[in-house]
């Protein structure tokens, strides 16, 4: 006799209440992804440097144009929560107190991969596009470039442009910034 094995896939409110109830916690490194929970892989000193960099300069450039949201999540449905390294996020007074943003309150999501570019391309990004994500930036710390995502279909991203050092990056929702790969990447 065979036997039929399913599997589970969680919820954003089974997430939450595995965190209000102890299963997990917040030092736990896990992200809700299609209903699964991932561990996240380690942040080395590179790649925090990085983080730290984009928030610095996101921040003096775009000012109180947007939030900037370091490690946070994202609301991107019922199965789907990410903590992308960084996101910029529409202004609002209570800097999104009573829930995670939504899709339509991302500006740009900024994902930071030194270990993880096999993973953050192939579940983080087609999650993104499918959400209607309308720019995601990609930093490959070993490949030194930054890649930008945008026109979000539902089977990924329909535009893909790569900067390398020496070039800028504009940001799109605010065409008068833009910033040097090299001053991403340090």
């Amino acid at each position: 006799m065979l036997t039929q094995v399913s599997r589970r896939l969680f919820t954003t409110d089974d997430y939450h209440r595995m965190l209000q109830n102890g299963v997990l916690t917040e030092d736990d490194r896990v992200e809700l992804l299609a209903g699964e929970i991932w561990q996240m892989s380690p942040i080395s000193s590179r790649h925090a440097a990085c983080v730290k960099r984009l928030n610095q300069l996101l921040s003096r450039l775009v000012g109180a144009r947007a939030i900037v949201s370091v490690q946070d999540p994202i609301h991107l449905g019922r199965h789907s929560e990410p903590q992308p390294d960084v996101a910029l996020l529409q202004p609002r007074d209570d800097f999104y107190t009573d829930a995670h943003p939504e899709p339509e309150d991302v500006l740009l999501v900024i994902e930071v991969a030194e270990t993880s570019q096999e993973y953050d391309r192939a579940v983080k990004l087609p999650l993104y596009a499918q959400a209607g994500i309308s720019l995601v930036w990609f930093v490959d710390l070993m490949s030194e470039c930054v890649q930008t995502y945008s026109q979000p279909t539902p089977q990924g991203y329909s535009e893909i442009h790569q900067y390398w050092r020496g070039q800028s990056v504009t940001l799109i929702p605010f065409p008068d910034v833009s910033i040097a790969v090299n001053d991403i990447l340090g």
